[in-house]
């Protein structure tokens, strides 16, 4: 408690470089982490606290504790102690296995090696001894430790390149620098050992996109911002190595304080079960009340009679005080209605639905040889509740794979074109994939199965040669050769790689780039271009262009951007084209392929110098100097020749769409919840099929402020309500449970399918207190809502919000560290064991391999747990009221004194042995329709989203039918013993007699009653309902034996009595009429139900039974393509400032750079490079995340 306060206190941070001492008065955390919830000291209280916030389990104990009173007791103390026990050892040992994996995973991290410098020598060390001011080394492809000050690295003028996956799942590198003044250190090691600056930054926080500090260091002061630090969580990438100073480390880093806490999860039927166990105390209080009052007044009247035959006969008896012992002995007694096997059983249901996940072999990933994981067994029966999923984009959806698809050439589709999905197949198959092995330099994994690129190739189609010479020129990869002399590029986007990769596959080879020329190989022949200018991209422009003079001296300008943005640009004469083209691209976004329109102009070398002074002027102005460069690169970008445009497809995991498609179906709604770019965000959308062209609308939230975002919202609700809805402002909004009944009521008239998008700076905004509520309205009545360029913590906030206020079970799937928060936020967090570590695994319910499976587990798996979960508890609740009335009926006949119907040992193994093992087969087994048939018709899932198995009105419904059997239980034997005969003329109207003959009726009763509610038949069930019934006769018979009475005397006093009674028919006749009357109406209402008023599933049960013979079919839903549409499938993951970078040549290792010429100067004319890319990536830095890189 005393570190979570001073944390809570700490306003800055004072960090002094290799000073231990300087730093630990502080007391900064080590960074050493902890996801687990318990140790060895705190595990017993904390997990007793938990298990005892269950209501029942406080009721036992509150029973226990009563039956320890020798005055009231009415049962023996074991009878409750040993399942009580039992009960919360199971639970105790589950949690712990489950902490012990979470010690586990938190052992392994804190293991691992990093390289410290400690007493001016580099030595290893584990991460979690590594302090705050240590000076770590880092290597290429190594985990970050810690958040670091980056100090210096292998790259000139100290730049280094991280993927950042683990903390925003983007696909693209970023690149982060260090100060000049400490690159100098490079990898001296007594230079960085005698390194004594002093940060004081800000205190730990969860904005992953703001750092703010200061450096002191020689005298002088350094600022410090978010470009130079490195957070944990990251890979370095593409950099030999470097060093960096511990700023943050373990729970103060950025990515752990976005990780949120472990919660203690709970169902709605463990919730609705502890209102249950009050509303049934309340119910046994009532009861004793009578029966306790109905003793005092018996007591007073008629006791006196029988002084001689009780216990106390001398002297009188109080009857007040009586009734009161006796209203604690009734409380004893009736307990059985709840007994603490229900959670015995529950428990195992529960693990044996957990086992049926793991053992499931379709949920198995042979690519990975990873199996489908139950990592809690208390939240099954949820996964078939749930309303609303949560996903993250990448890696979780797609592959963080780009491939070049297709192209469209001067009017021509190249690439895989087919006119239906089974077509498509016959060419995939017969036709061979284009043979680029004769190209030395090809990719080998580039696959185009279109051979008529090539033969245009071939054949000089002058088009096509630009089109491709432009792919290799207009772009901002690097290139190297490595030791085996293959050439590498190292990209900065996915997009770019794929694009330069497929030009390099069709001979057109970017080589090599120095800041004034790039090479390439033009089909076996080397051309050096000299590089004028680069004019960048960013999301304004949403374009990026190169003017290049050719070895011939032509002027050319090569463009590719967004065409919504470049068919504005285009000359005149190329509309018949452009109408071409625009066909195309809308063809490939209805396929869901992120497409790039390619353009070129050819320059007057008179009209470029003069538009290059103007540049240099715009550069060296002091006044409004980004809004003229602005204007010239407008001016130049103009009267553009189109030449087509590329087809990129971000792959995405196979069966995403079947998926999508069907948890549609099943009423789920799903939620993209990225830190991905908006126009890569809604690109995925619609290749997912969860945005559509059918769509009535898309609603896209982009406001900067407060007061633009409530009026995007409120534009929003008008369109989607109409103008004359009052409600629709939102500005007016009643009390919670109000609002579900306005919500519920506006959602049902809503017509149409709907769909948001907003960015992450707008849902800031947006999920302030006033705001919330209006865009919680408007996304639930969306079909789809994706929210791009999101923080993690604000994932979390999405969730938390509908929960909060929409009382829907939440699921949450992700596969990299800033997925965890929302995971551990959700009712059921799933994670994917992908390419971005196991970080969401490990903080997860539930895991698997594939996005896919996730429709298997609630469709399948979440629907079975919830049906069987709830025909268990209704079942359960129906044979214990049954079973414990009778006494409350038997008080009546009994004086009130509290003396049990049954035998003791009948009424201790009732539940342990005679009725357990058939309820549990079918809460373990039991199944209306076939996994096939839950897949093939996903609207079985309904009745588990509105609760309709198990809910306060079936709760009432099966006490109505226990009591109802508990009346037909006693009073059909008690009105036939009246006065009544053997066959022998003895007398059989007996007590003993009479127990065992309404014990043999319930056991019978309740085991007919399970048979008929038993829908799926094994030979498991077969034994454990028919066995049961015998293995009551056996312990009858051998309890009532003569055998087991000589050796206990006093606890078996029914000798004899099993054989004598049994033997009589009438008791067997009186055991059928009970049987019949118990079972009868139920037989008959639910004939009449099941052919008046059938069930979707009761439907699907006799479909099932007429195709029994019929050999089964798997079937498989199509693809659907949707059709075409004058939607822009625009998505570039790229990130302003590159081109500045490689004109300034500070990112190339040259020996002996050659001196620029003017041309070039005048990029960086008054500012450093830095500056500028740091400027520039303002906005994509505020919304906390830019894009990844990838070697290719």
């Amino acid at each position: 408690m005393f570190c979570s306060k001073k944390k809570l206190l700490e306003v800055e941070r004072i960090v002094k470089a290799n000073d231990r001492e300087y730093n630990e008065k502080f007391q900064y955390a080590d960074n050493r982490i902890h996801t687990s919830k318990y140790n060895v000291l705190t595990f017993l209280p904390i997990n007793l606290f938990e298990q005892f916030q269950r209501v029942a389990n406080a009721y036992f104990l509150f029973l226990l504790i009563l039956q320890l009173i020798p005055e009231i007791s009415s049962l023996t103390w074991f009878t409750t102690i040993v399942p009580l026990v039992l009960v919360i050892t199971m639970t105790a040992v589950k949690d712990a296995t489950d902490d012990y994996f979470r010690h586990k995973s938190d052992n392994q991290v804190n293991n691992r090696q990093s390289e410290v410098i400690i007493d001016s020598k580099l030595q290893n060390e584990k991460w979690m001894n590594v302090k705050v001011g240590d000076i770590v080394k880092l290597e290429n492809n190594q985990f970050v430790a810690a958040d670091l000050l980056l100090l210096s690295s292998s790259e000139p003028h100290g730049l280094c390149y991280i993927e950042t996956a683990e903390l925003d799942g983007e696909t693209n590198l970023k690149v982060r620098h260090a100060l000049s003044v400490t690159s100098e250190l490079g990898a001296d090691i007594s230079r960085l050992a005698r390194f004594d600056g002093i940060v004081v930054c800000e205190a730990p926080n969860n904005k992953l996109d703001k750092f703010t500090g200061v450096l002191s260091w020689k005298d002088s002061k350094h600022s410090l911002d978010n470009q130079k630090i490195i957070l944990r969580g990251c890979i370095l990438r593409n950099t030999s190595w470097c060093f960096g100073m511990v700023i943050f480390a373990g729970p103060d880093t950025k990515l752990m304080q976005n990780s949120g806490k472990t919660k203690f999860k709970r169902t709605s039927i463990d919730r609705l079960m502890n209102t249950l166990v009050l509303w049934i105390f309340g119910f046994l209080v009532c009861l004793g009340i009578i029966l306790a009052i109905g003793n005092s007044i018996w007591e007073n009247q008629v006791g006196g009679q029988f002084r001689t035959f009780l216990f106390w006969s001398e002297g009188e008896k109080n009857s007040v005080f009586s009734g009161f012992l006796t209203f604690w002995s009734y409380i004893i007694i009736l307990n059985t209605v709840v007994p603490i096997s229900l959670y015995v059983s529950v428990e195992v249901i529960r693990l044996g639905h957990s086992y049926f996940i793991n053992w499931d072999r379709k949920m198995y990933y042979s690519g990975k040889a990873t199996p489908a994981e139950a990592r809690t067994t208390t939240l099954n029966e949820e996964l078939g509740q749930i309303e609303y999923i949560f996903s993250d984009k990448t890696g979780t959806l797609t592959q963080n794979i780009m491939t070049f698809k297709k192209c469209s050439i001067n009017g021509k589709i190249y690439g895989e074109v087919h006119d239906d999905v089974e077509h498509k197949k016959e060419i995939t198959k017969k036709k061979e994939s284009v043979d680029f092995s004769v190209k030395s330099q090809a990719k080998r994994t580039f696959q185009l199965f279109d051979h008529s690129l090539m033969e245009s190739i071939k054949l000089g189609d002058p088009q096509v040669h630009e089109f491709l010479r432009l792919l290799a020129l207009c772009h901002t990869v690097m290139s190297e050769e490595n030791n085996a002399g293959q050439l590498i590029y190292q990209v900065q986007s996915p997009d770019e790689g794929a694009l330069v990769t497929a030009a390099r596959n069709f001979g057109f080879i970017f080589k090599s780039r120095t800041p004034e020329t790039i090479t390439i190989e033009e089909l076996g022949t080397l051309v050096t271009y000299q590089l004028l200018a680069f004019l960048d991209f960013n999301n304004i422009r949403k374009r990026m262009s190169v003017i290049v003079r050719n070895p011939a001296g032509q002027i050319k300008l090569y463009s590719k951007g967004a065409d919504t943005i470049l068919f504005e640009k285009l000359h005149p004469s190329n509309e018949g084209l452009l109408s071409l083209t625009s066909d195309h691209l809308s063809e490939f976004a209805g396929e869901g392929l992120r497409t790039l329109a390619i353009a070129y102009r050819e320059l007057d070398d008179k009209y470029f110098q003069e538009w290059h002074k103007m540049l240099e002027d715009a550069n060296a102005a002091m006044d409004k100097s980004d809004e003229r460069i602005s204007g010239l690169y407008e001016e130049i970008e103009s009267d553009l020749m189109l030449l087509g445009a590329t087809a990129i497809e971000d792959k995405l995991q196979e069966g995403v769409i079947e998926t999508v498609t069907s948890l549609s179906l099943a009423n789920i709604k799903i939620w993209v919840l990225t830190g991905d770019k908006q126009e890569t965000a809604i690109n995925i959308g619609y290749a997912c099929n969860m945005l559509t062209d059918d769509m009535n609308d898309v609603f896209v939230i982009s406001g900067n402020t407060a007061v633009e975002v409530r009026e995007e919202l409120r534009k929003a609700k008008e369109n989607l309500f109409g103008q004359n809805r009052s409600f629709s402002n939102g500005h007016v909004v009643s009390e919670n449970k109000q609002q579900l009944e306005l919500d519920s009521v506006v959602e049902e008239t809503i017509t149409g399918d709907y769909a948001l998008v907003i960015n992450g700076h707008s849902l800031a905004h947006a999920l302030e207190s006033d705001v919330k509520k209006d865009l919680l309205e408007l996304a639930c009545l969306c079909k789809t809502v994706v929210c791009c360029r999101v923080t993690p913590l604000q994932k979390a906030q999405v969730v938390e919000l509908v929960k909060k206020h929409r009382n829907a079970v939440t699921l949450a799937i992700g596969d990299g560290a800033n997925d965890v928060s929302m995971i551990k936020s959700a009712h059921i967090g799933v994670g994917i064991s992908g390419q971005e570590g196991l970080q969401a695994v490990l903080a997860s319910d539930y895991s698997f391999a594939q996005f896919r499976y996730l429709q298997r587990l609630l469709l399948v798996h979440g629907r079975w747990s919830y049906f069987r979960m709830c025909k268990f508890l209704c079942y359960f609740f129906y044979k214990n009221f049954a079973f414990t009335l009778v006494h409350f009926w038997f008080g009546f006949f009994c004086g009130f004194s509290a003396q049990t119907v049954y035998d003791q040992w009948f009424i201790t193994l009732f539940n342990i042995v005679y009725t357990s093992l058939p309820v549990l087969a079918m809460g373990i087994f039991d199944q209306d329709v076939s996994d096939q048939n839950s897949m093939d018709c996903p609207q079985l899932y309904e009745p588990g989203q509105l609760n309709l198995l198990f809910n306060k009105r079936k709760f009432f419904i099966c006490v109505a039918h226990g009591i109802y059997t508990s009346l037909v239980l006693f009073f059909i034997p008690f009105g036939a013993f009246y006065n009544m005969v053997g066959e022998d003329g003895q007398h059989v109207a007996d007590y003993q007699s009479f127990a065992v003959t309404m014990a043999t009726s319930l056991v019978i009763v309740v085991s007919v009653q399970i048979a008929l509610d038993t829908s799926y038949w094994t030979v498991i069930n077969h034994v454990f309902i028919w066995g049961s019934i015998a293995t009551y006769f056996s312990i009858l018979f051998a309890m009532h034996s003569n055998g087991i009475y000589e050796v206990f005397p006093n606890q078996f006093p029914f000798v004899g009595n099993a054989w004598h009674s049994l033997n009589q028919k009438c008791i067997w006749l009186i055991i059928l009429l009970t049987t019949v009357v118990s079972v009868i109406p139920v037989v008959t209402f639910r004939f009449l139900k099941m052919h008046l008023y059938p069930s979707l599933s009761d439907q699907i049960r006799w479909w099932q039974k007429a195709q029994k013979k019929a050999k089964p079919t798997s079937r498989r839903r199509p693809r659907t393509r949707r059709s075409s549409s004058r939607r822009s499938g625009y998505s570039f993951a790229h990130q302003e400032g590159y081109g500045e970078l490689i004109t300034s040549g500070k990112n190339m290792r040259v020996k002996n750079p050659p001196p620029t010429s003017g041309l070039e100067k005048t990029l960086c004319h008054s500012t450093s490079w830095i500056e500028n890319l740091c400027k520039k990536t303002t906005d994509t830095v505020n919304s906390f995340s830019q894009d990844k890189a990838v070697k290719l």
